[in-house]
């Protein structure tokens, strides 16, 4: 199994997990540092060394290219878990505006060279598993089809962020639309809020504006922590009820219901499960890609 962004927060718990319950894991992140020491600890808390890590940059495309290129052997659950929230403006190596550059190009990019592990580590009738971190924030904007990068000059990060996870939710309808011959399923996770590194580009202001934190930093009772956030992710990975299931969107590991107004933290919207959006995001991405 790999999980990307496993160096922090939720990702961390996901590896542990994984690996606790038997899994060969690699985590794939930018700071070698923080994901050797990631992985030393969950070995030895297993007391086997069951946990790697690999150089993943998901803003950089050689960087995508040189992970998957070094990859061997088949792969049976890919964890697309790592993203980039609410940043400033800023852009990828190559040139795509950073939060829909990382959090869905890089990983469109991963998968889509992973393709052949997928394929081979799935298992007679038990297919391969790809889980693609999406969010609530995928209400904030459907996909801006005429100018996803903001080139136009009006960015807004939260716009930015949610067509980000509308594109993560996208993204496992059309790995299972597209690859469900091949043994490969994919469902998108809305993991809850936690408080992780995925809030450095927020100001203590704006996370207490928010109600996630009180004066004092206390996160609100309704905040999960990082092990209650990976549930699902794990669910997604492994769990027996989801074997054949795939272009679902799921949160408390359970398939997730239409947003409601009265029920706004929770729930999904058609146009992040959208069967035409899906083949048109798919098409979109490979346009990008193949450009660079």
């Amino acid at each position: 199994m790999i999980v990307t962004g496993a160096a922090s927060g939720i990702g961390v718990e996901t590896a542990r997990a994984l690996a606790l319950a038997g899994a060969e894991v690699t985590i794939a992140a930018r700071d070698q540092t923080a994901a050797g020491k990631v992985a030393e600890a969950i070995n030895v808390e297993a007391g086997a060394a069951r946990v790697k890590i690999g150089r993943l940059d998901l803003a950089d495309a050689a960087s995508i290219r040189d992970f998957a290129g070094a990859w061997s052997g088949p792969l049976h659950v890919l964890v697309n878990n790592a993203g980039v929230m609410a940043s400033p403006l800023m852009h990828t190596a190559q040139g795509y505006e950073m939060q829909i550059g990382a959090n869905h190009l890089g990983h469109f990019l991963l998968t889509t060279l992973l393709a052949s592990a997928l394929e081979a580590g799935a298992e007679g009738a038990i297919p391969a598993r790809v889980v693609s971190l999406s969010s609530i924030g995928h209400r904030r904007s459907g996909i801006r089809w005429e100018d996803p990068h903001f080139r136009t000059g009006d960015y807004d990060k939260w716009v930015s962020y949610g067509q980000s996870k509308t594109a993560n939710a996208l993204f496992a309808v059309g790995v299972t639309q597209r690859w469900r011959d091949r043994g490969i399923l994919a469902n998108a996770v809305m993991p809850g809020g936690i408080i992780t590194p995925l809030q450095r580009h927020l100001s203590r202001e704006e996370q207490i504006g928010f109600g996630w934190i009180d004066e004092n930093g206390t996160p609100n009772p309704r905040m999960k922590t990082p092990e209650e956030g990976a549930a699902t992710s794990v669910w997604a990975a492994v769990g027996l009820e989801l074997e054949g299931v795939g272009g679902k969107y799921l949160e408390n590991c359970a398939e997730a219901a239409p947003w409601t107004e009265a029920e706004p933290w929770s729930g999904v919207l058609p146009h992040a499960i959208d069967p035409d959006g899906a083949d048109r995001l798919w098409a979109w991405s490979e346009k990008e890609i193949a450009s660079h």
